[in-house]
């Protein structure tokens, strides 16, 4: 759901750059309250939630860590192209909260489930690059390789 997000808002995106040229707060304030609206509603969906709280469809640890990167996901695109507002913000980590909370009272420490909030953002912030084309994955040299630049000579 996340990533078909991302896909519309990213076509929408070039959309409206081209409609409202040299107006792009028209075009942010679209983007805004596309992204607001599909977050809200995911936050205000009693099916969804109902089932979670219940515990009829627990998350678990797995579904946790997947809303979390879902979640923190968003909040990378939307920053990144300058629509995430401090409502969109707020309701996001809204959710976040409310999903710990459902997945603490069944008994689980969701803190022992959850890595650190950094690895969150950067997983999310490589999902952003490589959706987007501009992944370039560093890979560190080691001197003790004989595959680390300079290591290997022809005698």
């Amino acid at each position: 759901m996340v990533q078909e997000l991302f896909t519309k808002l990213t076509r929408v995106a070039n959309i409206s750059t081209d409609m409202f040229v040299g107006k792009d707060r028209y075009a942010t304030l679209l983007l805004m309250r596309l992204a607001e609206s599909v977050i809200l509603f995911l936050a205000d969906d009693q099916a969804f939630w109902g089932g979670i709280e219940t515990g009829t469809t627990p998350l678990g640890p797995l579904g946790l860590q997947q809303l979390y990167l879902d979640m923190q996901f968003v909040m990378i695109f939307a920053s990144q192209g300058r629509y995430l507002s401090r409502h969109l913000h707020q309701s996001i980590k809204d959710i976040i909260s409310k999903a710990i909370e459902a997945v603490a009272a069944t008994g689980q420490d969701p803190n022992s489930i959850l890595p650190e909030d950094e690895w969150f953002v950067e997983v999310a912030q490589i999902a952003v690059k490589t959706l987007t084309g501009k992944a370039a994955f560093d890979i560190d040299d080691d001197d003790g390789s004989p595959y680390a630049a300079g290591s290997y000579r022809e005698g």
